[in-house]
């Protein structure tokens, strides 16, 4: 049988981390924790798990801007009051349709614009500002993705660095290379003018009014061409963010980050991958129990391990090689991966088509109890392990009761799941609401037993009386 954590000690053993196990990381210190991280920079950006929309699961790299408009209006009306707040712009917005064969778009000091095809409010120099400005109107937040480096064609017509005398060929590193892309080149930061190119496009971002960066290429483990995180570059590019003085969340991507590698990921970025990209298939969804077991100690403010987007709703519309669907995963996996991802407080970034959502999933986006837990919780982590019941637990920021999570992933049907008040730290009577169904259970003493389908989640409620 193969066991739910396989993926997560996979990552743990092939990267030699073992001594994570016992509190020791590469870069000093132990996991952050909510009461050891006052040297992670620009520590007020996300007290509590960013939550919006991504691009791309929808429309990969080729969105456009009434695209964009669209899904912003959606969750301006409907997701918005519970809390939904970012707009992000995924992947290669400054390509003709997305596609590398074409010149991206650009300035004189080779830094990237909108493609003005696609984001016609972008001519005449004004980027995404009008963009932002847009989204902000609606009382949301405006992110966009990059990839790490220097465009390659800025180094073939080795254009200028703002405010230096160098020149794009003088910072770029062209044997580090993306696995994936032909877009970039790295930047080499160990001179003052690799981190003023950096310092160069988060100022243009901070004009356009960017609260969110998605910075790919940054933080996963197997890289052929040399360094396997690039720490380097994430701190020039935190350091250029806070340079400029605006407040700009950054997400790391992709995954599977480093374990060893996470005070550094918790100390310069917000959020960032501990998995590969995760798709809307069982395998994959199983697989980040694995991952959330381990991560789990580096979740607090401002430093928030992230699962990966939402795969629910309309997918691949555009942007794929295959056509749109649906996600394919059944209501009972979808209630899973949002109760695994709320109570282990993963950032949620809804990979929908907004306006086209159904009313089911409408429904587990809009439920502010299971919000509350992603949002609001503490002391997160995996209770027990039992074959293929699983339960999860974490405290209320009020009061004396407990956050369970329970999982049947098992494939031979419905199995009864038990939690003791004792595993809890309880004890006497206790009061159960189901978050999922919104409604007290009633008292329970020494224990709560429920029934939970194939691949399905329960959430509960437990107050001591």
């Amino acid at each position: 049988m193969r066991q739910h954590w396989k993926a997560g000690l996979i990552l743990l053993t092939a990267i030699g981390l073992s001594d994570l196990l016992i509190g020791r990381a590469k870069n000093g210190g132990t996991p952050p924790s909510a009461k050891d991280h006052s040297t992670i920079s620009a520590s007020t950006l996300a007290p509590t798990p960013p939550i919006g929309w991504n691009s791309y699961d929808c429309y990969g790299g080729d969105v456009d801007e009434q695209e964009v408009k669209a899904n912003a209006d959606y969750m301006a009306r409907h997701l918005a009051r519970y809390g939904w707040k970012y707009i992000v712009v995924d992947y290669y917005w400054y390509y003709p349709e997305g596609k590398v064969e074409g010149a991206p778009s650009m300035d004189w000091y080779g830094r990237l614009l909108p493609d003005p095809k696609r984001f016609p409010s972008s001519v005449n120099g004004q980027g995404f500002k009008p963009l932002a400005h847009y989204v902000h109107a609606k009382g949301l937040k405006f992110g966009i993705h990059i990839m790490r480096g220097i465009p390659r064609a800025a180094v073939e017509q080795n254009l200028p660095i703002l405010g230096t005398k160098a020149h794009a060929r003088d910072v770029a590193n062209r044997l580090n290379l993306c696995p994936w892309s032909k877009a970039m080149y790295g930047v080499d930061v160990s001179t003052p003018t690799g981190q003023a190119y950096y310092n160069s496009i988060a100022e243009l971002y901070a004009r356009w009014g960017v609260d969110f960066i998605k910075a790919d290429d940054m933080s996963r483990a197997e890289n052929p061409y040399g360094e396997i995180y690039h720490a380097s570059e994430i701190e020039a590019l935190r350091r250029a963010m806070s340079r400029t003085g605006r407040p700009m969340v950054l997400s790391l991507s992709p995954g599977p980050t480093p374990l060893s590698d996470g005070v550094n990921a918790s100390r310069y970025a917000q959020m960032w991958r501990i998995s590969n990209d995760m798709w809307d298939n069982w395998a994959e969804l199983r697989d980040q129990f694995g991952y959330c077991k381990l991560w789990a100690p580096y979740a607090g403010p401002n430093h928030w391990p992230d699962a990966d987007m939402l795969p629910l709703g309309r997918l691949r519309i555009r942007g794929f090689a295959d056509g749109p669907r649906l996600t394919r995963l059944t209501h009972d996996e979808q209630r899973t991966m949002l109760t695994l991802w709320s109570i282990f407080r993963s950032p949620l970034m809804i990979g929908a088509d907004l306006p086209s959502l159904d009313p089911f999933t409408l429904s587990l986006l809009t439920n502010p109890e299971l919000l509350a837990v992603d949002q609001h919780s503490f002391s997160n982590h995996e209770l027990f392990a039992r074959d293929e019941e699983v339960a999860w637990v974490a405290d209320m920021p009020e009061g004396k009761g407990k956050y369970v999570a329970l999982f049947n992933l098992g494939h031979s049907g419905s199995e009864r799941v038990s939690v003791s008040w004792t595993e809890l730290g309880l004890n006497g009577r206790c009061a159960v609401r189901d978050l999922w169904q919104r409604k007290n259970l009633g008292t329970y003493e020494r224990m709560f037993s429920t029934q939970i389908p194939s691949h399905g989640a329960g959430l509960y409620r437990i107050d001591a009386e």
